[in-house]
Order: structure tokens, then sequence, then C-alpha cells
């Protein structure tokens, strides 16, 4: 491997491979934040319909009682 690395030119050691270690970290970073977001909101959007019915809810049972006076 050591051969490989030393055969190599300065321009591609020095500047291609460090490229395309940058780009393949940023395509690991994107998918990691990009999956916890993504299920970040979800939970997000579930607690929110969730607390919507609950409200819902909650103004039908006022409203029954009221009309049961």
């Amino acid at each position: 491997m050591k051969d490989i690395w030393r055969k190599l030119p300065w321009w591609v050691r020095n500047v291609v491979v460090p490229l395309v270690v940058v780009i393949a970290l940023w395509n690991i970073l994107s998918a990691v934040f990009g999956l916890i977001f993504g299920i970040v909101g979800l939970v997000l959007g579930i607690v929110i319909k969730l607390m919507v019915i609950v409200a819902l809810g909650a103004a039908v049972v006022v409203l029954v009682k009221k009309a049961a006076r």
C-alpha cells in the first residue's frame, strides 16, 4: 500500500485525496443529520397531531356538558 501511495503524483496525494475524503465525509454527515432531523420531525408531527386531537376532544366534552344543562 505504501508503494502505491508513493507512486502517486504529488497533486493526487495533496489535492485529489483530501477532496475525495471531504466529499465522502460531507455525504455521510448529511445522511446522518437527515436521518436525525427526519426522525425528530416525524415524532414532532405525531405529538402535534395528538395534541390537536386531545384539544378537540376536550372541546367536544365541554360543549356536550354545556348542551346537557
